[in-house]
């Protein structure tokens, strides 16, 4: 199975020797747009401010001030943002769904295909305008429902996510044939994968 052309590769260290990474994605654009829009805010009000400053001999620090004061106010209103949305990962593999969050600490979840029960989507008005949505997946088990926010495509993951649920349980009975005729025909070798 292809990845999506618009991926960014996913660590292969955290992938079985068969398992290929379907679809990766990060939070809807969107959600860094207002730290966007606040880095150029902080850019154009800094620079108005330093050229408001008169000349004088403390017009220097007063502009260094400023300076600090924009980068300070970057970084927690622009950089952190943008860095949770850069290090949260939701990854769809042949054999699970990952999904790992955290700039400092980390924070992840593995639910295997064969353990999906149900998976739904549900887009707002304006999500439908940005194609965006949140997706939850239900499993067996009292984990609870995991729940995707700011999914771009929603509807088409949800469908995707069934597909490869699927073919796993497909992938799934075909191994469990080939054991149980392995079995009835009393051989003992490695059974070859099926594709």
């Amino acid at each position: 199975m292809v990845g999506h052309p618009d991926e960014v590769a996913y660590p292969d260290k955290l992938l079985a020797d068969d398992e290929e990474v379907v679809r990766h994605l990060h939070p809807h654009w969107l959600t860094v747009f207002w730290p966007v829009v606040v880095f150029l805010v902080l850019v154009g009000a800094g620079s108005f401010g330093a050229a408001l400053i008169p000349a004088g001999p403390d017009q220097g620090v007063y502009r260094l001030v400023i300076a600090v004061a924009v980068v300070v106010l970057a970084v927690f209103f622009v950089a952190v943002p943008l860095l949770r949305w850069r290090t949260t990962h939701y990854v769809i593999t042949t054999h699970r769904v990952l999904y790992r969050v955290g700039i400092l600490s980390r924070t992840g979840r593995d639910i295997g295909l064969s353990r999906i029960t149900d998976v739904s989507y549900k887009q707002t008005l304006w999500d439908r305008v940005i194609n965006s949505g949140t997706v939850t997946i239900e499993t067996a088990g009292e984990s609870g429902a995991t729940v995707w926010s700011a999914i771009p495509d929603s509807d088409a993951v949800q469908q995707l996510l069934n597909h490869v649920v699927e073919e796993d349980a497909d992938r799934r009975a075909q191994e469990s044939a080939g054991y149980l005729g392995q079995y009835y025909r009393g051989d003992t070798g490695p059974v070859p994968p099926q594709r």
